[in-house]
């Protein structure tokens, strides 16, 4: 009798965990193409504890990929813009520099900062990248990560935004191998 218990159990949870497994691969199939990663159903994957916002389509011209944009911040006086940034696997905008100077804050997933003329440098969560105003750099997700910055608008009453050409599928491949 104690014998017979001990399969049932197995059994039982044989079944389960393999519901689970299914289960699990089904709603990945509904929502990502596991094989490059891509968003299908505008389902966004948690990556961090700050909100992801809307796609990012006011800007999109000025990204290789799919972005999400969720403002921070809203109180004027305080005159501190910041947002959230979420750029699915492989996006990443075009080049571009802000004449008042950027701040980066990784807060998920793993991403990449490259200063024109210079070595990419990968993020993860806690780095900081300080961007001084004027400098042409561009920034976004590695090629097989989510990745999500919050970025900060420094001297934002002058600060304006200078976009350039977009980093090309092959300069983004040896930037960021």
């Amino acid at each position: 009798m104690e014998k017979s218990l001990i399969i049932t159990m197995v059994v039982v949870s044989t079944v389960v965990l393999i519901s689970c497994s299914n289960k699990t691969k089904d709603e990945k199939s509904n929502n990502m193409d596991t094989n490059n990663m891509k968003v299908t159903n505008s389902v966004v994957p948690k990556i961090s504890d700050f909100p992801v916002g809307e796609e990012n389509a006011g800007y999109a011209q000025y990204f290789s990929g799919r972005s999400w944009l969720a403002p921070l911040t809203h109180m004027s006086e305080l005159n501190v813009p910041m947002n959230n940034v979420t750029f699915e696997p492989g996006c990443r905008n075009n080049w571009h520099s802000h004449t008042g100077g950027q701040i980066l804050v990784a807060v998920g997933g793993v991403g990449y900062y490259q200063e024109r003329g210079k070595d990419a440098i990968r993020m993860v969560p806690g780095d900081v990248i300080e961007i001084a105003p004027n400098i042409e750099h561009w920034h976004g997700a590695a090629s097989d990560e989510w990745f999500s910055h919050i970025a900060v608008a420094c001297n934002p009453q002058t600060n304006e935004n200078i976009w350039l050409e977009p980093v090309s599928d092959e300069e983004y491949a040896a930037t960021t191998k």
